[in-house]
């Protein structure tokens, strides 16, 4: 693409930075070739601004960039008049007995592989950790395979059920977004027994054909209450304005990836206001991450959305034991 030769080069995205500082160098080195420099000299700067102690220390990266960047937001309201408010709300969970104590053990049992790997090893022990304890923090059963999915032993299912049975008593539609395929089905099954019917589920081994029809008889058909989806496969180009609630059952850790998810609700064409559910599991690495990335927001505005593994795997041991360590009081602790 870079290779074309035109008097002027525009680049449209809904998405400027995803998952790391070098997608926006990428737009730019299309846009306006040596701006922000080669594609190394941009990696060492960005990190420097990473470094960086100052309040904002990606002023200086935003002030070059913003002559060339014209931005638009649906919620602006002299752009679209009409387009209704979307409330964001943590929904913060408790664990079951089973699941901090499942946490626990995940955690002891990497404390003593971290010391002795060696640096690739490591960011995958690191991984393989996190993802874990995302799947702990879900349902015992993700982890454990063992397909039982008791309501009682997770604290996200008893938190949804909160959440969908007001839903249904207003009768309105719910988006549940979840990271994982395998957890789709069981959670279409736990709604399934909320609503008193049954809804849609759609991830990334849905045929492409089948796709389109979901969408319409989520749309059209008012005795379909719920549409369970993952976030990769349903995150993106789909129109689901039917829907005036979204749940994000687990957290993918990179806000630019659920703001997509949430606009298949929140978009041109939706005419309630939408509420947004996060779920964050108190005193676990959900609630501390979550924090991270909250802090990030108020230093950089929209600027940088990274995803928190690529952080994570480059903390040092005591500072990562201390990030994923459980708060046992306040893991526990209801409501």
């Amino acid at each position: 693409v870079k290779r074309l030769r035109a008097e002027a080069r525009i680049a449209l995205t809904g998405t400027p930075i995803e998952n790391r500082l070098g997608d926006l160098w990428s737009i730019f080195d299309f846009i306006n070739p040596g701006l922000l420099g080669s594609s190394k000299q941009f990696s060492s700067y960005s990190k420097q601004l990473a470094n960086s102690e100052t309040h904002n220390p990606y002023a200086p990266l935003r002030a070059l960039v913003r002559p060339y960047i014209l931005r638009r937001m649906k919620t602006d309201k002299s752009i679209i008049a009409d387009l209704p408010d979307k409330t964001e709300v943590k929904a913060f969970c408790a664990l079951s007995r089973r699941q901090a104590a499942l946490y626990q053990q995940a955690v002891a049992d990497i404390t003593a592989k971290l010391e002795d790997a060696e640096e690739i090893e490591r960011k995958g022990l690191v991984l393989a950790l996190l993802m874990r304890l995302k799947q702990i923090c879900n349902h015992p059963s993700q982890w454990l395979g063992d397909g039982a999915w008791a309501e009682e032993d997770s604290g996200k299912f008893a938190r949804l059920r909160d959440i969908t049975a007001e839903i249904a008593s207003r009768q309105e539609k719910v988006l549940v977004f979840t990271q994982f395929r395998e957890t789709t089905a069981p959670l279409a099954a736990f709604l399934g027994s909320v609503f008193g019917r049954s809804g849609l589920i759609l991830h990334g081994a849905t045929p492409v054909g089948e796709r389109k029809d979901l969408v319409r008889r989520f749309q059209e058909d008012e005795d379909v209450p719920f549409f369970v989806l993952s976030v990769k496969a349903g995150g993106a180009g789909l129109n689901l304005t039917a829907a005036s609630h979204v749940v994000h059952f687990d957290r993918w850790w990179n806000p630019a990836v659920e703001n997509q998810a949430t606009d298949r609700a929140f978009r041109i064409g939706q005419i309630k206001n939408v509420l947004v559910h996060k779920f964050v599991c108190r005193g676990t690495v959900e609630e501390k991450i979550d924090r991270m990335i909250e802090d990030k927001r108020q230093l950089a505005g929209d600027f940088l959305n990274v995803g928190a593994e690529a952080v994570l795997t480059e903390m040092k041991n005591d500072e990562l034991l201390k990030l994923v360590s459980l708060d046992l009081a306040a893991a526990m602790k209801e409501g």
